[in-house]
């Protein structure tokens, strides 16, 4: 007899779904699309510049999703004026943050700040240790799944 796990990809996805839609309702009242913001909080958590094809490449694995949606969520940011776009001779462009691209990703920040206190307040540090660290295993052999020279699939 099999037992079902204390913790499923059910309880994971239901648990990211209600969060996603908390962040959804967050972006929409600044008019910023979900990968649109990804890209903000790269370059605004890092050095408010970063390689085209870095920042890219962190996207695209990290969201399993193709180029041209991030290219797509760059143009949109630049045209906006959240972010700069520098090609440099012999080097990849630069995406970089305007202010008042480090501005919208303060006053987004500021709002998740708010919601994840309401989140996990009161919640034992022990328990969102574990918690963390049981997810990111499960997204490490994920990863490893999905990786190309993964595990075979029984056919």
């Amino acid at each position: 007899m099999t037992t079902t796990p204390t913790l499923n990809g059910q309880d994971i996805g239901q648990a990211e779904s209600a969060v996603r839609a908390l962040l959804n309702r967050l972006l929409a009242r600044t008019g910023t699309q979900f990968h649109g913001w990804v890209i903000l909080s790269l370059l605004g958590r890092g050095s408010g510049s970063l390689g085209e094809e870095e920042l890219t490449g962190q996207i695209v694995h990290g969201l399993k999703i193709g180029e041209d949606a991030v290219h797509a969520a760059a143009a949109e940011l630049a045209w906006h004026g959240l972010i700069s776009r520098v090609t440099q001779m012999g080097e990849g462009a630069q995406l970089t943050l305007t202010a008042a691209g480090a501005a919208r990703f303060d006053q987004i920040q500021d709002g998740i700040s708010e919601v994840t206190a309401r989140l996990y307040g009161g919640l034992p540090e022990t328990d969102l240790t574990i918690a963390h660290r049981v997810l990111a295993t499960v997204t490490e052999r994920a990863n490893a799944e999905l990786a190309p020279a993964g595990p075979a699939t029984a056919r």
